[in-house]
């Protein structure tokens, strides 16, 4: 794509000022950041977006609800990235693998709520949120209605990444964890979810 990428210094100082530290701790600049930075006030509310939303699920909902938003959507990115947070989490490749399959009916690794969660998102991805309605009120049933709407709204913020991703078809900046077996236990300079683009 022919959009020129911006390196940390050449982005506006409020965008800098906010990107150094994770810079920084992760040794890492993702390109989307790169691209997303020619509009800065934009990315900066996008990814104070992401800050308040980790804030208000569960860890384990919150990597339900992305790598399924991620696999749906072919935002390998996204869900290569977040598979190595997962490991770092604690969570096993088997989760992982259970949950990128999209087949709540069938999971065993995944508990009642991750299912219900993982329902949701399928239904409100394939029919656009015309047909999720019940897949929601289970959904808000077992999480609350600020959760179940944190989720929702989640969901709309990894379309959106997809979205961009896809539009300027970047590649992963990681491999899956299926295809080079990371368990954690190794450095690597790819960014994890607190530094999401």
């Amino acid at each position: 794509m022919t959009i020129p990428r911006l390196e940390l210094a050449d982005m506006r100082a409020d965008l800098q000022d906010y990107l150094a530290p994770r810079v920084a701790r992760l040794r890492y600049l993702g390109e989307l950041f790169k691209c997303a930075a020619h509009a800065p006030g934009v990315l900066l509310l996008f990814m104070r977006f992401t800050d308040e939303l980790k804030q208000a699920l569960p860890d384990r909902i919150t990597e339900t609800a992305v790598l399924t938003t991620a696999t749906l959507m072919a935002n390998a990115y996204e869900r290569h990235q977040h598979e190595r947070l997962c490991i770092r989490l604690g969570y096993t490749a088997a989760w992982i693998a259970e949950v990128e399959d999209c087949q709540p009916g069938a999971a065993r690794q995944m508990d009642e709520v991750e299912r219900a969660v993982q329902r949701y998102v399928i239904a409100a991805v394939e029919s656009r949120g015309l047909a999720a309605q019940q897949p929601f009120e289970r959904m808000q049933a077992l999480l609350g209605p600020a959760q179940a709407m944190a989720v929702v709204l989640l969901v709309g913020r990894y379309i959106t990444h997809a979205l961009a991703v896809n539009t300027l078809g970047l590649a992963p900046p990681v491999p899956s964890i299926f295809e080079d077996g990371f368990r954690g236990d190794t450095p690597s300079p790819a960014p994890d979810a607190t530094a999401t683009a």
